[in-house]
């Protein structure tokens, strides 16, 4: 079986396939970043479907999802942001914690696994 790695992986990959499923490392909003977690949290789903997509599979596919959150006060804004865009009958199994994150700036990580071909 042979095992994919996606991304600059000198130290971590964006993505590591296996055996039919897509294992994506925790992502974080891009430059530049926004103060708020509700467009932190759309800029991160997008890049989730850009790195699903690379795995030739997508967010109806998904079986596991952490989130972390710096502060779980802003729940609501990520969980608005989640809602407008996991289809229905397409929810994962999904965790949310608050954690110090690894930049102040940040303000929400998720990390997916996903089933794909």
């Amino acid at each position: 079986m042979s095992i994919r790695r996606f991304g600059d992986a000198s130290v971590i990959a964006d993505m590591v396939v296996h055996n039919g499923v897509a294992y994506l490392a925790g992502h974080v909003a891009e430059e530049p970043v926004s103060p708020s977690v509700y467009e932190q949290t759309k800029n991160v789903l997008k890049q989730i479907d850009e790195t699903l997509a690379q795995a030739k599979t997508d967010k109806t596919r998904m079986l596991k999802v952490n989130i972390w959150l710096s502060d779980i006060s802003t729940f609501g804004e990520m969980n608005r942001a989640w809602k407008e865009w996991v289809p229905a009958g397409h929810a994962p199994a999904r965790a949310t914690v608050e954690a110090k994150l690894a930049d102040p700036k940040w303000k929400v990580e998720i990390m997916v696994t996903a089933a794909c071909d």
